[in-house]
């Protein structure tokens, strides 16, 4: 307690909380990493990084371009290499592409260094959301559903080794970050004070 003169005996605000890794999102397209990804960056006072972004900036190319080009596993070769070089930079939130997390190597330097934490989406809540973004590669399909529907199948078991898992829904980023918030305070690399 916090004795001020003339007044009752305060209670001091709990000590901040700090992550001493990386917070990584994983997950399907449309599953929200970016939007939740930019908000819990916010409630945590950390920077943001969305590793789409530095792979555009890296190659000077659209994702779309990038598979178009170079083919997909081309891609996901220099995806890995943007992911191991972000986490390098210290403690910040990163929202990944929806296939990082499926390269084995990936998978491992991100257990070894990160707290990830699977952005967990129905398939009609994806729908909807990828739906505003035609230009996603893999969904260049004729049943972009039945597409969208092979690669939960084939993906999230995957996802499920992830550190913590938060069930995303048609609910604003703010509450979906909150919820990864209250896990992140309960595992053991969230540390009191920094």
């Amino acid at each position: 307690m916090i004795e001020t003169a003339g007044a009752l005996p305060v209670t001091p605000p709990p000590a901040p909380r700090a992550v001493r890794r990386p917070v990584v999102l994983v997950g399907l397209m449309g599953a929200g990493k970016t939007t939740v990804g930019r908000k819990l960056a916010q409630m945590l006072d950390l920077p943001f990084v969305d590793t789409d972004h530095e792979i555009e900036d890296a190659s000077r190319m659209t994702i779309a371009d990038l598979f178009a080009t170079y083919g997909e596993a081309e891609f996901r070769a220099l995806e890995a290499r943007v992911v191991a070089r972000l986490l390098d930079d210290g403690p910040r939130v990163i929202a990944t592409g929806g296939g990082a997390y499926m390269n084995e190597g990936t998978r491992r330097l991100l257990a070894e260094r990160s707290i990830t934490v699977w952005l967990n989406a129905e398939l009609d809540v994806l729908m909807e959301r990828v739906a505003k973004r035609p230009t996603r590669p893999l969904l260049q399909t004729s049943d972009p559903r039945a597409t969208l529907k092979a690669l939960m199948d084939q993906r999230y078991p995957v996802y499920a080794q992830a550190d913590l898992q938060v069930q995303t829904r048609n609910v604003k980023r703010e509450a979906v970050a909150r919820e990864i918030l209250d896990l992140l305070q309960r595992h053991p690399l969230f540390k009191a004070g920094a």
